[in-house]
């Protein structure tokens, strides 16, 4: 049973570890970084600080001024449909995300009844279901990278390429923190997982006293 608590324990600190990456990653403004290379003897300081800047999904931040906030991307008074495509995308983004925040504490929550009640069927469906929440945030994480791609390959086509040859394009610590939070959520599914396995097992007739996964 020492293998069954360590297993609960670790998907407890993997859950709330998921759900601090997470909230620092959809708070945070460093999800897209765009630098400018060589942009003094191309522009001048004045336009290289200009260009320079990092978002996130609320806000964006361009060089030294303060962050303003991020609504609706591209938006003019007639919108083509490419531009459409881009807001709906930011749209998925800012639901999904957010949303993946709200199921992990309620996973986290069944869990903890799951560990408290020492219910097999429960640790299954809480281990799935942080399972499915990962997925759910991998979704969210990729639809935010095809967003910046397309909002980037809109940008160049409507004031031409020459103006983005000198950018540098990149994606932040924020985004390293979602795939963080990814990564431990997932963790955690597992280790529920194989923790209601070792609970089954021990509750079979005749079974050892240690279990051994």
């Amino acid at each position: 049973m020492a293998r069954l608590g360590a297993l609960l324990v670790a998907a407890a600190l993997g859950a709330v570890l998921s759900f601090a990456l997470l909230a620092a990653a959809v708070a945070s403004d460093y999800w897209y970084v765009l630098e400018v290379a060589d942009a003094g003897n191309r522009s001048g300081p004045g336009r290289a600080e200009h260009l320079s800047s990092h978002s996130g999904l609320w806000s964006t931040c361009e060089g030294h001024s303060s962050c303003i906030p991020l609504i609706d991307p591209f938006t003019s008074e007639s919108l083509d449909t490419s531009v459409q495509h881009l807001i709906s995308l930011h749209r998925a983004v800012v639901v999904v995300l957010p949303l993946s925040l709200i199921l992990l504490v309620c996973g986290w929550v069944c869990g903890l009844l799951g560990s408290l009640a020492q219910s097999v069927p429960l640790l299954l469906v809480t281990g799935c279901y942080f399972l499915l929440g990962g997925a759910l945030t991998l979704a969210g994480i990729s639809v935010y990278i095809s967003y910046s791609h397309l909002a980037f390959e809109e940008t160049a086509r409507q004031y031409g390429a020459q103006h983005v040859q000198a950018v540098n394009i990149s994606f932040g610590w924020s985004s390293a923190l979602a795939w963080g939070s990814c990564a431990a959520e997932a963790l955690s599914g597992a280790l529920l997982l194989a923790a209601a396995h070792a609970l089954s097992l021990s509750r079979q007739p005749g079974a050892p006293h240690s279990v051994v996964i």
